[in-house]
């Protein structure tokens, strides 16, 4: 008897549903264009940033070895585009004024400086452990040291800045390194060859990979999950507006008066908000692997992930439903519900991290994304889409998702038998 009243209360939300062609139209079609749009907004910055290079003024008075492999180092990397033409006078200006971000200034007789200074310190080096050899020279004076100049747009940030000295110290360093094990070479007349190219101490990046995935986030693997999570909490306004609607119409007051429990009118609504959130996410995962690889992006891969993804969509429907019913139990009329609810939505994406990556927030705002629900679903998806996380691994997070909607429905059941009270 309890499952026949479910089926008719689940059957009247899907009556109800039908009838509202607009909600409809809002629930699956808006999200479908807000994620193409967004995604190929974002793609094409990204492409932007890592396929175009900076371009930099690159002054060389040295014109031998140095100099040389420190244009070569530059212009292999993927990212700066070395202009030439320029003195020192008129690439100054020229960053100064904003033209350029950067200028690199590599002094006159700079390889010859530093092949008489090494050989200098080497040579003292030897002499002070008695090691003299035939290739040893007559001591000379080292050279003072000589100065790289960096000009930087004034505009230009700190870590730019930073990342760029360190790329310049790098390479010079390596070159003395290398020039370094060939005067001692020389200096001592061995014959056996030191191997300068190799590092004793490099970076390895370890990844959490499966096969050859890749792991790194791009903008598809952040926008599918992104806004069907949006598209899922949207369902706040159509749900809150029926129930609004039901309190007008007397709905409400039939079902109160009838033998079947409140909650049973509740689970009814909730299995059919599930059934819809699982089909926007169908159609979000659909768009994001058949349609974006004819856009030129990147194909979503949920490839051994789907009944996650579809575990993570269940509990973020759960939330998104009970936050539903809990705004239209507490509004009286639409205009309170629809507005409040749309907007609650918005300003839960943002601090959740939907538009702006929770990083990137200030510290204080960091600290309220914690408290979105779309953040906690946004983490579980990201869990699993990027670093492979079972069901045990999104837990805490499938928790939260489950409370919330235990706590709204809460509330919302005994604000019901309050007001019924009264």
């Amino acid at each position: 008897m309890l499952l026949y009243k479910l089926w008719r209360s689940f059957m009247k939300e899907v009556l109800l549903l039908k009838r509202d062609i607009g909600g409809i139209v809002i629930i699956f079609v808006m999200p479908l264009l807000l994620i193409i749009t967004i995604t190929l907004i974002q793609d094409s910055t990204f492409k932007n940033l890592e396929g175009s290079k900076i371009p930099i003024i690159f002054i060389d008075h040295d014109k031998s070895e140095v100099s040389k492999n420190i244009k070569s180092e530059l212009e292999n990397s993927k990212t700066f585009q070395l202009l030439t033409g320029f003195n020192e006078k008129s690439a100054q200006e020229a960053v100064f004024s904003g033209d350029y971000q950067m200028a690199i200034v590599i002094p006159e007789n700079l390889t010859k400086d530093l092949n008489s200074n090494i050989e200098s310190k080497v040579q003292t080096i030897v002499s002070s452990f008695g090691l003299e050899s035939d290739s040893v020279k007559t001591k000379t004076e080292a050279p003072k040291a000589r100065d790289i100049h960096l000009y930087f747009d004034p505009a230009t940030n700190a870590g730019f800045k930073n990342s760029v000295m360190n790329s310049v110290n790098k390479m010079v360093f390596e070159i003395e390194n290398k020039k370094i094990y060939k005067a001692f070479q020389d200096q001592l007349g061995t014959s056996e060859k030191l191997d300068q190219n190799k590092n004793l101490i490099s970076f390895k990046e370890i990844t959490p990979q499966k096969g050859e995935m890749d792991v790194m986030p791009n903008s598809v693997q952040h926008n599918v999950p992104a806004w069907t999570l949006f598209a899922i909490f949207f369902i706040v306004v159509p749900l809150s507006i029926n129930l609004v609607k039901e309190k007008s119409q007397g709905t409400s007051v039939r079902a109160r008066i009838s033998p079947t429990p409140y909650f049973v009118h509740i689970l009814g609504k909730t299995f059919t908000y599930l059934i819809i959130c699982i089909i926007q996410f169908l159609l979000m995962v659909a768009v994001g692997i058949y349609l974006f690889p004819y856009m030129d992006l990147p194909a979503f891969d949920v490839s051994g992930k789907m009944f996650q993804l579809i575990i993570v969509t269940l509990f973020a429907g759960l939330a998104a439903i009970g936050f539903g019913v809990l705004l239209g139990t507490i509004a009286d009329t639409q205009e309170q519900s629809a507005p409040f609810g749309a907007t609650s939505v918005v300003v839960l994406a943002a601090i959740g991290g939907i538009w702006v990556p929770v990083f990137l927030m200030p510290e204080f705002m960091q600290t309220i994304a914690r408290f979105s629900p779309m953040n906690w679903g946004l983490n579980a998806y990201y869990d699993i889409i990027l670093r492979n996380s079972g069901i045990g691994g999104i837990a805490k997070e499938l928790a939260f998702l489950l409370l919330f909607y235990i706590a709204t429905v809460s509330v919302s059941i005994f604000y019901e038998k309050k007001q019924n009270a009264i």
